[in-house]
């Protein structure tokens, strides 16, 4: 399969699980390329209601690619199962020898503060919900979100004042757009770009320096938490790839005995935002602290 094939393919399993009454739509990577943001990706994450996964785990375990089955990747990767991914897992699959092609499924929309299920268009997660799944400790990303954001102003959607980190672009759309007051509450930097600020491109990159921060000690939690559940897995399938479905149960039987369902409630969410907030301020001026937003809704849900 080339890039245009699998593309073809995940949007298939998208409309097939909808047929079925699944709520579900394609985000991130693949979701910048469907919004001409991105140029190709042979990956796809799945945003997925949680009630219906019992539903993508048959159709993972009857669909093949080029003859290859579906299967859990490697040991690291929790089970698709609503009490892990309530908490802040995700589950990933693949088709070994299937044309390289890879699934991640989320039941939880990562960073985005409101449910992604009321922002999808066609088979794609909205701009907004995709603008916060890319917001990782990945360098790679970032661009992405300035796209997103300049993108979503072009639609008439002031949101996308939320997702500007190039800090002329913002100057330049601001000298013919009007900046919603009610956005400086969530994003106080705008402010700067208001008062066209040289402060600004300090403010940005403080506000970036957070959110990289936050997704950074995020993966150390997750890491942390599986390594017992890893170790128990591989033990489980002594050295085999069992079938799919024996796979899933494995998975599921020593989750049950080994991952905690919501390491990051674990932690304490206010603990999280705080920790990371502390890391930042190491590395950014104390004056610049005023201009960081509060991202403890964004985490809440994981409570």
């Amino acid at each position: 399969m080339n890039d245009l094939e699998l593309h073809e393919f995940y949007e298939n399993l998208v409309r097939t699980l909808r047929s079925k009454g699944v709520l579900c739509a394609i985000t991130s990577g693949l979701a910048c390329v469907h919004y001409g943001i991105a140029e190709s990706t042979k990956d796809c994450n799945l945003l997925c209601h949680t009630s219906s996964f019992g539903t993508l785990l048959d159709l993972l375990a009857e669909t093949k690619v080029e003859g290859a089955a579906c299967r859990y990747r490697g040991n690291i990767s929790p089970p698709l199962d609503a009490r892990w991914h309530k908490g802040g897992w995700t589950s990933h699959f693949e088709w070994p020898g299937g044309a390289g092609a890879l699934l991640d499924a989320f039941g939880s929309s990562l960073r985005e503060a409101l449910p992604w299920e009321d922002d999808t268009h066609g088979l794609y997660a909205g701009l907004q919900v995709v603008a916060y799944m890319k917001r990782t400790d990945r360098d790679k990303d970032w661009p992405f979100i300035s796209s997103i954001g300049e993108q979503m102003l072009l639609r008439q959607d002031g949101r996308g004042w939320l997702h500007l980190y190039d800090a002329d672009l913002l100057m330049e759309l601001a000298a013919a757009n009007e900046i919603p007051d009610e956005l400086l509450g969530r994003r106080p930097l705008l402010q700067l770009v208001r008062e066209r600020s040289e402060e600004l491109r300090y403010a940005l990159s403080a506000e970036r320096t957070y959110w990289q921060e936050l997704d950074h000690l995020r993966m150390r939690i997750l890491r942390g938490a599986l390594r017992p559940y890893v170790l128990a897995v591989g033990k489980a399938g002594r050295g085999q790839v069992p079938a799919f479905r024996e796979q899933h149960r494995i998975r599921v039987e020593q989750a049950e005995a080994h991952l905690d369902p919501r390491p990051l409630a674990s932690y304490g969410i206010d603990r999280f935002i705080e920790t990371a907030r502390a890391n930042t301020l190491k590395s950014i001026s104390a004056g610049l602290v005023k201009w960081l937003p509060d991202l403890t809704e964004h985490f809440r849900r994981f409570a």
